[in-house]
């Protein structure tokens, strides 16, 4: 009988065993550096991913299927990319130009803030004019993984008031702050002003050439020419300018390195 009972139970596992391994939700894993991806947690728990239109279609499906019923994938429109170019600009020798984000000051220096991947090495300098002829400042310090960077002025002729330029006109900044998800934003920069609301907070987004994570993400478009530009709430600074996908012309949005991080971490703030 006690044999008859063994046997048994070993006809069950060989039974239940493979159905057990074939219903294994597939690991996030293999997908969380993925390019072209953009992940969140949503108030309610969630895990979002965004895909742009150069993530394959087999990668999509395997996503929605790691994710099962613990997630959902949003597609978003065109490439998921960081933007370079700007008004108010700054330059780097040989024309590469990208915006001011904030005007900063620790004590009686003043800075600027802006994206990491709109400046060269610490040290460099950046100019005033494309034609690297007017020294604006030197790269003072790089947060390659928030994406942002400190800019020491070097320029004492050149007008640094705290504020945004919102074409015309300046909006003054006295703080930098956080906005919940929902709450409504604005940016500035060459491709106009606009305005919309904070979509999630503490993202990962995986650019082509790495990632950069707690970003805020938010329902506005941006293109090129809007990298370290501003994102702010009446006088609250809130963001700088990553990247995003899409565009004006189609709809799209855009990411943001929190302001108030970057100066905490800085020692830096308006004035």
């Amino acid at each position: 009988m006690r044999l008859a009972r063994i046997l048994a139970t070993v006809a069950t596992l060989t039974v239940l065993l493979p159905a057990t391994t074939a219903v294994a939700a597939p690991s996030l894993a293999a997908y969380r550096s993925l390019p072209g991806t953009a992940w969140w947690t949503s108030p309610a728990g969630e895990t979002v991913v965004a895909v742009d239109e150069t993530v394959p279609t087999s990668r999509v499906a395997g996503l929605r299927k790691a994710l099962r019923d613990r997630g959902q994938v949003v597609q978003e429109k065109g490439t998921l990319r960081r933007h370079i170019a700007g008004a108010d600009p700054f330059f780097q020798a040989g024309g590469f130009r990208c915006l001011i984000g904030f005007n900063a000051r620790a004590g009686s220096t003043y800075y600027f803030l802006t994206s990491r991947h709109c400046v060269g090495a610490v040290g460099s300098t950046v100019y005033a004019d494309a034609a690297a002829t007017v020294p604006l400042g030197v790269v003072t310090t790089v947060t390659p993984s928030y994406d942002t960077a400190l800019i020491r002025y070097t320029n004492t002729t050149i007008a640094k008031p705290s504020a945004v330029n919102i074409y015309p006109g300046l909006a003054p900044i006295s703080t930098f702050g956080t906005r919940a998800v929902g709450t409504r934003v604005t940016r500035s920069g060459p491709s106009g002003v606009r305005s919309g609301t904070v979509t999630a907070l503490n993202v990962t987004v995986n650019y082509a050439d790495g990632a950069v994570t707690g970003l805020i993400r938010t329902n506005i478009c941006s293109q090129p020419g809007d990298s370290g530009g501003p994102l702010f709430a009446g006088t609250t600074g809130v963001g700088i300018t990553s990247g995003g996908s899409g565009s004006c012309s189609t709809g799209g949005v855009s990411y943001y390195s929190p302001a108030a991080r970057a100066g905490s971490a800085y020692g830096v703030g308006p004035y």
